[in-house]
């Protein structure tokens, strides 16, 4: 019988998952058999924090994703300046029980922890990621472990969407004593959970990626996880349309004071903003009911009779309340030398056009299409048969922001002619 014309046969091809993120503008994304460019030399002693790094090393993750896995988070970290002053970094395996691969005072430059990232072997048996959480907010973060009071602290969770027990409770618990959490999920996972585990904004914290395809979200969480560790003294974080986080190192103690914040829009009188009394233990407050797309100024003044300490301020914008596109992404009409990709919603009053970057996986030549703002799908042609390609969609916005999805595409192995038709 000869092969369905693919004008008759409507086949749904989605070869991959999603991946949500915001990217800088001109950012090349990379998966195509391009690198990406050298880092920003701003990056090197930019920052302050302690990054925990919560890895998957159970049974559900094949060697191969491992070793993609240890690949990334070298080239994450890459372009930091790690030492005792600046970033630390520690790693945590995710097996049966937790398993430390090294602490953060373990390494006090870039060279020392790249060879340690490049030596992680990989563990196997169960996925029991909520004793890992309850492992890194009780001993990974505590004292004694090299973990530093005062400095921004953040947890990385690059996982397969597989968990033996909840992560939940771990995570809220975590996230109240100030980790900001940030989520990369190498599978389908459960959206739902891990929306709710990680750190808002959801769409710069957490990300669905494919494994070939970490080059295309490793700027926008490593520019994430800077924005967090930025060496500022008072840190504007989680930042949403309406609400906001703030973070301070340790100015005063339980006993010896207290902290008066005052916080509002910066185009009032500071006499006009909110005022809020904070005990001397705190080391972040959230903020709510703020108004979207609005400049704010926060000023944190410590109040005590022991010792004077100067006020902290930060300045920051929240971001604007408006749909996003692309949002989702289809694979359609998959062809051997063509598929279709759609995706939505359009949004004509905001995005200036769409462009489309398609190329084969692992490696290859990149192409891109442009489409009109108006549009919602195009037909890619002259594609090789058998195939697996990575497509990305990118909204360019009139305010210069970029949002851009990703998945892998699939196309049809050619037909042999009908006289050899077995």
């Amino acid at each position: 019988m000869p092969p369905p014309r693919c004008g008759v046969a409507l086949l749904l091809v989605l070869c991959g998952w999603f991946l949500v993120l915001l990217q800088p503008a001109a950012s090349p994304v990379s998966g195509y058999g391009r690198s990406l460019p050298a880092a920003d030399s701003s990056v090197l002693g930019c920052c302050e924090g302690d990054l925990l790094f919560l890895v998957d090393s159970s049974g559900s993750v094949s060697s191969y994703e491992f070793s993609k896995v240890r690949e990334f988070l070298g080239s994450l970290l890459r372009p930091f300046s790690i030492g005792p002053e600046e970033v630390q970094v520690s790693v945590l395996q995710v097996s049966t029980q937790p398993t430390p691969e090294f602490g953060f005072s373990a390494h006090s430059s870039g060279e020392s922890l790249q060879e340690a990232l490049a030596g992680m072997r990989q563990l196997h048996g169960d996925t029991n990621t909520g004793a890992a959480l309850d492992w890194a907010r009780e001993r990974a973060f505590g004292r004694g472990t090299g973990a530093r009071e005062g400095v921004p602290r953040v947890l990385v969770w690059v996982t397969d969407g597989v968990s033996s027990d909840s992560v939940l409770q771990p995570m809220r618990e975590l996230r109240e004593e100030g980790v900001a959490v940030l989520i990369v999920s190498t599978g389908h996972g459960n959206y739902p959970e891990l929306s709710a585990a990680a750190s808002p904004p959801t769409d710069r914290h957490l990300h669905f990626v494919d494994v070939d395809a970490f080059d295309v979200i490793t700027e926008e969480l490593r520019g994430a996880i800077i924005d967090i560790i930025r060496a500022q003294r008072l840190s504007a974080v989680e930042v949403t349309s309406h609400s906001a986080r703030l973070l301070w190192p340790a100015l005063l103690s339980a006993g010896s004071g207290f902290y008066v914040l005052r916080f509002g829009p910066s185009e009032l009188d500071p006499a006009q903003h909110r005022s809020v009394t904070l005990p001397g233990s705190a080391r972040s407050a959230p903020l709510t009911g703020l108004r979207p797309q609005t400049s704010y100024t926060a000023t944190l003044t410590p109040e005590s009779n022991l010792q004077y300490t100067a006020p902290l301020a930060v300045s920051f914008s929240t971001l604007p309340e408006e749909p996003l596109s692309p949002a989702r992404i289809l694979i359609s009409d998959s062809c051997p030398t063509s598929v279709r990709v759609s995706w939505g919603p359009v949004l004509p009053d905001s995005v200036e056009e769409f462009q489309v970057l398609f190329g084969p996986l692992p490696s290859g030549e990149a192409r891109s299409v442009t489409v009109s703002r108006n549009q919602n799908s195009t037909l890619l042609q002259n594609l090789q048969p058998n195939t697996t390609y990575l497509v990305t969609v990118t909204a360019q916005y009139r305010s210069g922001r970029q949002r851009a999805l990703s998945a892998k595409a699939c196309t049809l192995e050619a037909s042999l002619p009908q006289g050899n038709a077995l």
